[in-house]
Protein backbone atom coordinates (compact mmCIF):
# COMPACT_ATOMS: atom_id res chain seq x y z
CA UNK A 1 0.00 0.00 0.00
CA UNK A 2 1.25 3.47 -0.92
CA UNK A 3 0.61 6.24 1.58
CA UNK A 4 1.64 9.79 2.40
CA UNK A 5 4.48 9.52 4.90
CA UNK A 6 4.24 12.84 6.77
CA UNK A 7 2.78 16.33 6.84
CA UNK A 8 -0.80 17.61 6.87
CA UNK A 9 -2.21 14.44 5.25
CA UNK A 10 0.45 12.04 6.58
CA UNK A 11 -0.70 8.43 6.93
CA UNK A 12 -3.41 8.72 4.26
CA UNK A 13 -3.49 5.99 1.59
CA UNK A 14 -3.06 6.63 -2.12
CA UNK A 15 -4.57 4.85 -5.10
CA UNK A 16 -2.03 3.64 -7.65
CA UNK A 17 -2.58 3.05 -11.38
CA UNK A 18 -3.42 -0.62 -12.13
CA UNK A 19 -0.33 -1.06 -14.32
CA UNK A 20 2.54 0.74 -16.00
CA UNK A 21 3.93 2.53 -12.94
CA UNK A 22 6.55 1.83 -10.31
CA UNK A 23 5.56 3.79 -7.19
CA UNK A 24 8.47 5.07 -5.10
CA UNK A 25 8.47 3.09 -1.85
CA UNK A 26 7.58 4.83 1.41
CA UNK A 27 11.14 4.25 2.65
CA UNK A 28 12.73 5.90 -0.40
CA UNK A 29 10.23 8.77 -0.31
CA UNK A 30 11.00 9.39 3.35
CA UNK A 31 14.74 9.51 2.53
CA UNK A 32 14.14 11.89 -0.41
CA UNK A 33 12.06 14.27 1.67
CA UNK A 34 14.48 14.18 4.60
CA UNK A 35 17.19 15.35 2.20
CA UNK A 36 14.98 18.02 0.62
CA UNK A 37 14.10 19.33 4.07
CA UNK A 38 17.83 19.37 4.89
CA UNK A 39 18.35 21.48 1.74
CA UNK A 40 15.58 23.83 2.95
CA UNK A 41 13.72 23.85 -0.37
CA UNK A 42 10.29 22.43 0.50
CA UNK A 43 8.44 25.04 2.57
CA UNK A 44 6.46 27.27 0.20
CA UNK A 45 8.03 25.54 -2.82
CA UNK A 46 6.70 25.31 -6.36
CA UNK A 47 7.04 21.62 -7.23
CA UNK A 48 6.85 19.84 -10.59
CA UNK A 49 6.36 16.05 -10.59
CA UNK A 50 7.08 14.59 -14.06
CA UNK A 51 6.03 10.98 -14.82
CA UNK A 52 3.85 11.36 -11.73
CA UNK A 53 2.20 7.90 -11.73
CA UNK A 54 0.07 7.95 -8.57
CA UNK A 55 1.36 11.43 -7.75
CA UNK A 56 3.00 10.16 -4.55
CA UNK A 57 6.08 12.39 -4.74
CA UNK A 58 4.21 15.59 -5.57
CA UNK A 59 1.44 14.85 -3.09
CA UNK A 60 4.02 14.19 -0.38
CA UNK A 61 5.54 17.60 -1.19
CA UNK A 62 2.10 19.24 -0.90
CA UNK A 63 1.54 17.52 2.45
CA UNK A 64 4.89 18.82 3.69
CA UNK A 65 4.39 22.48 2.91
CA UNK A 66 4.85 23.05 -0.84
CA UNK A 67 2.82 26.03 -2.04
CA UNK A 68 1.99 24.70 -5.51
CA UNK A 69 2.39 21.25 -7.07
CA UNK A 70 1.84 20.17 -10.68
CA UNK A 71 1.59 16.44 -11.44
CA UNK A 72 2.30 15.48 -15.07
CA UNK A 73 1.71 12.05 -16.60
CA UNK A 74 0.95 11.02 -20.18
CA UNK A 75 -1.19 8.01 -19.29
CA UNK A 76 -4.89 8.67 -18.89
CA UNK A 77 -5.20 6.04 -16.12
CA UNK A 78 -2.37 7.65 -14.15
CA UNK A 79 -3.80 11.16 -14.58
CA UNK A 80 -7.21 9.93 -13.38
CA UNK A 81 -5.62 8.27 -10.33
CA UNK A 82 -3.73 11.49 -9.59
CA UNK A 83 -6.97 13.50 -9.76
CA UNK A 84 -8.72 11.00 -7.49
CA UNK A 85 -5.87 11.17 -4.96
CA UNK A 86 -5.89 14.98 -5.00
CA UNK A 87 -9.65 15.00 -4.40
CA UNK A 88 -9.54 12.34 -1.66
CA UNK A 89 -6.75 14.16 0.17
CA UNK A 90 -8.47 17.54 -0.21
CA UNK A 91 -5.32 19.25 -1.48
CA UNK A 92 -6.39 22.43 -3.27
CA UNK A 93 -2.89 23.51 -4.32
CA UNK A 94 -2.26 20.52 -6.62
CA UNK A 95 -2.92 20.54 -10.38
CA UNK A 96 -2.92 17.46 -12.62
CA UNK A 97 -1.84 17.70 -16.27
CA UNK A 98 -2.24 14.78 -18.68
CA UNK A 99 0.68 15.32 -21.03
CA UNK A 100 4.03 13.83 -21.97
CA UNK A 101 6.77 15.12 -19.68
CA UNK A 102 8.94 15.81 -22.73
CA UNK A 103 6.22 17.98 -24.28
CA UNK A 104 5.33 19.73 -21.01
CA UNK A 105 8.88 21.03 -20.48
CA UNK A 106 8.97 22.42 -24.05
CA UNK A 107 6.11 24.81 -23.24
CA UNK A 108 7.11 28.30 -22.12
CA UNK A 109 7.17 28.16 -18.32
CA UNK A 110 4.35 29.97 -16.54
CA UNK A 111 6.14 29.64 -13.22
CA UNK A 112 9.58 28.74 -11.92
CA UNK A 113 10.16 25.52 -10.02
CA UNK A 114 11.99 25.07 -6.72
CA UNK A 115 11.86 21.26 -6.85
CA UNK A 116 11.41 18.94 -9.84
CA UNK A 117 10.87 15.19 -9.54
CA UNK A 118 11.77 13.06 -12.57
CA UNK A 119 10.86 9.41 -12.00
CA UNK A 120 10.42 7.89 -15.47
CA UNK A 121 10.11 4.20 -16.33
CA UNK A 122 13.53 2.60 -15.94
CA UNK A 123 13.51 1.60 -19.62
CA UNK A 124 13.18 5.21 -20.81
CA UNK A 125 16.22 5.97 -22.98
CA UNK A 126 19.06 7.92 -21.35
CA UNK A 127 18.97 10.37 -24.26
CA UNK A 128 15.34 11.26 -23.46
CA UNK A 129 16.22 11.92 -19.81
CA UNK A 130 19.22 14.02 -20.87
CA UNK A 131 17.07 16.09 -23.25
CA UNK A 132 14.42 16.60 -20.57
CA UNK A 133 17.08 17.90 -18.17
CA UNK A 134 18.53 20.13 -20.89
CA UNK A 135 15.11 21.64 -21.62
CA UNK A 136 14.62 22.41 -17.94
CA UNK A 137 17.98 24.17 -17.91
CA UNK A 138 17.44 26.35 -21.00
CA UNK A 139 13.84 27.50 -20.49
CA UNK A 140 14.43 29.48 -17.29
CA UNK A 141 11.96 27.12 -15.61
CA UNK A 142 14.08 26.68 -12.47
CA UNK A 143 14.88 29.03 -9.62
CA UNK A 144 18.57 29.66 -8.97
CA UNK A 145 18.84 27.13 -6.13
CA UNK A 146 16.40 24.54 -7.52
CA UNK A 147 16.84 20.87 -6.69
CA UNK A 148 16.05 18.28 -9.36
CA UNK A 149 15.50 14.74 -8.06
CA UNK A 150 15.98 11.97 -10.65
CA UNK A 151 15.17 8.30 -9.97
CA UNK A 152 16.79 5.67 -12.17
CA UNK A 153 17.79 2.04 -11.98
CA UNK A 154 21.13 1.42 -10.27
CA UNK A 155 22.07 -0.40 -13.49
CA UNK A 156 21.56 2.76 -15.58
CA UNK A 157 24.39 5.25 -16.08
CA UNK A 158 24.32 8.54 -14.20
CA UNK A 159 22.14 11.07 -16.05
CA UNK A 160 23.90 13.57 -18.30
CA UNK A 161 23.61 16.85 -16.41
CA UNK A 162 23.24 20.06 -18.42
CA UNK A 163 26.11 22.53 -18.59
CA UNK A 164 26.20 24.64 -15.46
CA UNK A 165 24.58 21.99 -13.25
CA UNK A 166 26.17 20.05 -10.43
CA UNK A 167 25.42 16.72 -8.81
CA UNK A 168 24.61 17.35 -5.15
CA UNK A 169 24.27 13.71 -4.05
CA UNK A 170 23.49 10.17 -5.12
CA UNK A 171 21.90 7.56 -2.87
CA UNK A 172 21.07 3.95 -3.77
CA UNK A 173 18.17 1.97 -2.30
CA UNK A 174 18.08 -1.58 -3.66
CA UNK A 175 17.41 -1.26 -7.40
CA UNK A 176 16.72 2.49 -7.16
CA UNK A 177 19.34 5.20 -7.59
CA UNK A 178 18.26 8.69 -6.50
CA UNK A 179 20.21 11.68 -7.83
CA UNK A 180 19.96 15.24 -6.52
CA UNK A 181 21.23 17.91 -8.88
CA UNK A 182 20.64 21.49 -9.95
CA UNK A 183 22.18 24.71 -11.20
CA UNK A 184 25.67 25.11 -9.80
CA UNK A 185 26.00 27.74 -7.08
CA UNK A 186 27.99 30.82 -8.07
CA UNK A 187 31.67 30.53 -7.19
CA UNK A 188 32.68 32.42 -4.08
CA UNK A 189 34.97 34.65 -6.13
CA UNK A 190 32.18 35.56 -8.56
CA UNK A 191 29.82 36.27 -5.68
CA UNK A 192 32.40 38.55 -4.08
CA UNK A 193 32.94 40.30 -7.41
CA UNK A 194 29.19 40.84 -7.81
CA UNK A 195 28.98 42.42 -4.39
CA UNK A 196 31.63 45.05 -5.10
Amino acid sequence: MTRIVAGTVGGRSLQVPPKGTRPTSDRVREAIFSRLEHYGVLEGAYVLDLYAGSGALGLEAASRGAQKVVLVDAARAAAEVCRANVKTLGLTNVQVVQDKAEKFVLSPPTTTWDVVFIDPPYDLAEAVVAELLRQLSVTSALVEDAVVVVERSTRSPEPQWPAGWELLARKDYGETAVYYAGPAAAEAGEAAGDAS
